[in-house]
């Protein structure tokens, strides 16, 4: 059994883990950045990204096959041929349902950072206020002004375009220039700020497509290829972003094929040593010590290593004192909005294939307002003309049906809501007594609903949807619920939450778990509370702000 020191380890190499290995390395430290899968490098593995349809083998279609690796493709588009390698087998990694629930893994170099939906909101002051004003769970040890200079910081970085709107309800940041909205979205839009007397807004999205150069990248090319990698650098992932920053050190080793099983923990010093590594090509273990850690591994993920580093005084795990370890499951239920149609605009039409469309934020339960639930769901659409295929029919033929393609169709206009979960206990993962994965390990159980609160909004979200179509002139207005199964959000949050009180939550106010304090963890498990809004940009600043303070108390030898 080979061992290795390093100043850090990080494991996982998403989102949160590449930031971690970023700032760790950018400060002097030697860091090791565990990958439990395989290595994707930046553009040269992008295989699919610049093919055209029709050198796929089945033209994005889905076989048998796919269907018996992947049976979650039976519930989302989010899976197909052209990225299906960079989404996690389920028969290597099953897990077991207990309630119905859609588990999204990428296990790859980059995780799911290259194949986000790159919707990056900051959250509000509300939304760090929320818990303790409503009594529900516990209280974020955190408020907005706290991670307000860590959302500006990496904003910077990582590239975010969109407007300054002036909300209060979602915080204005650094921004590149946004992406146009288009002829029937800017003219509904004034016309719902009119009508609503600037209570609801339209607004572009806020993605991380970059409109400007940065350091290695380009500017987004509207090509809306982004789930296949971009060779461009147009949005920002592992890849594109924090890895190259974090090799130009000199610091940094990455080690693909690595699954943590556990970490190794000293019960005199009450810290964690390292980590016991399962090489999943060789299946040798080989142990790593550290003197911090970082769980990046993803929320479910970094909570299952936790978990499995149970020992006589905690035998459910590290951070499993207080009782909430695994608990407090959240997401961001969705599937349900409206759809309208508009005429006029015939003249008109846009450029390209803009990756982002409008987003509206939070408008229910502010200001005094009080609805038969709590919180709140902001939506995601945008407009659109259709294209020739709605003229294809089996009787569609000659010149006439020729002529029709060569057209743009009619102007229509869709919107999905996505809304807050609150973090019930009862909402919990758990590791299976008898299904283990390929490599041995425990599966994970997943036991979570949506309850009384998240049905009541649910009937919000999609009247006052239709609501605003109608207001903003469109006509045909048809309301739809396709219906939500947990996890289908791809937001998995909550698991080992930040709190005040170490009887009450796994984490304290610098992302440290209280149990050992040399073990930081800053990825969704760390949620206290979902918001309305996308999760990954709170992620990235909470990594930053939790990677500056363990450089600092190592300083110190308080670590």
């Amino acid at each position: 059994m080979a061992n290795q020191s390093y100043d850090a380890i990080v494991v996982g190499s998403g989102i949160s883990g590449g930031w971690a290995a970023k700032e760790l390395t950018e400060k002097g430290l030697k860091v090791l950045l565990l990958e439990r899968g395989p290595n994707v490098e930046h553009v040269k593995d992008y295989k699919t990204a610049t093919l055209p349809p029709w050198e796929v083998p089945h033209r994005g279609r889905r076989t048998q096959e796919m269907l018996e690796n992947h049976p979650n493709l039976r519930r989302d588009y989010v899976l197909n041929e052209l990225n299906l390698d960079w989404w996690a087998h389920e028969s290597d990694s099953p897990y077991v349902e207990e309630k119905p629930f859609t588990w999204f893994r990428g296990y790859q170099v980059g995780g799911r950072s290259l194949l986000w939906g790159r919707q990056s909101y900051r959250l509000a002051d509300v939304d760090f206020e929320a818990n303790a004003k409503e009594g529900i769970a516990v209280d974020w040890p955190i408020r907005y002004k706290d991670l307000a200079p860590w959302y500006s910081y990496v904003e910077k970085f990582a590239g975010i375009s969109g407007n300054k709107d002036g909300l209060d309800i979602l915080p204005d940041g650094e921004f590149m220039p946004p992406m146009p909205m288009n002829c029937v979205e800017k003219d509904a839009a004034e016309r719902i700020k009119a009508h609503y007397k600037g209570a609801r807004h339209w607004i572009m999205g806020r993605p991380a497509n970059i409109t400007q150069p940065l350091p290695g990248r380009v500017g987004c090319q509207y090509r809306n290829k982004c789930s296949l990698g971009c060779p461009f650098g147009g949005y920002f992932s592992t890849q594109a972003s924090t890895l190259p920053a974090a090799v130009a050190t000199g610091n940094l080793t990455l080690r693909p094929w690595s699954i943590v099983r556990r970490l190794i923990y000293d019960k005199d010093t009450q810290k964690a040593t390292g980590v016991e590594v399962l090489d999943a090509e060789t299946n040798q273990t080989v142990e790593y010590d550290a003197k911090i850690i970082f769980l990046c591994a993803s929320a479910f993920n970094s909570t299952a290593i936790l978990m499995r580093t149970a020992t006589d005084i905690w035998p459910g795990g590290l951070g499993s004192s207080s009782g909430e370890l695994g608990h407090n499951v959240m997401d961001h239920h969705f599937r349900l909005g409206a759809r309208g149609t508009i005429d006029g605009y015939e003249d008109k039409y846009y450029f390209g294939r803009r990756p982002t469309g409008l987003y509206i934020p939070r408008f229910r339960n502010l200001n005094g307002e009080k609805r038969d639930y709590l919180r709140g769901f902001g939506y995601q659409g945008g407009a659109s003309r259709s294209g020739w295929n709605r003229d294809v029919a089996e009787l569609n033929f000659g010149a006439p049906m020729k002529e029709a393609l060569t057209e743009p169709g009619p102007w229509s206009i869709g919107f999905t809501a996505f809304g807050e979960i609150l973090p019930y206990h009862d909402n919990h993962i758990r590791l299976s007594d008898s299904v283990k994965d390929k490599w041995g390990m425990e599966a994970l159980v997943m036991n979570a609903e949506i309850k009384e609160n998240e049905k009541n909004m649910r009937k919000d979200m999609m009247a006052d949807a239709a609501e605003m179509l109608e207001v903003a002139g469109f006509k045909d207005v048809q309301t739809y619920d396709s219906g939500y199964t947990f996890g289908q959000g791809i937001h998995e949050m909550g698991t080992a939450r930040m709190g005040r009180d170490p009887k009450s939550s796994v984490l304290n106010g610098n992302n440290q778990v209280w149990d050992a304090k040399n073990v930081f963890v800053t990825d969704g498990a760390a949620m206290t509370s979902a918001a309305a809004q996308n999760p990954s940009l709170t992620y990235m600043a909470m990594t930053a702000r939790a990677a500056a303070f363990a450089v600092e108390e190592l300083k110190k030898r308080n670590l």
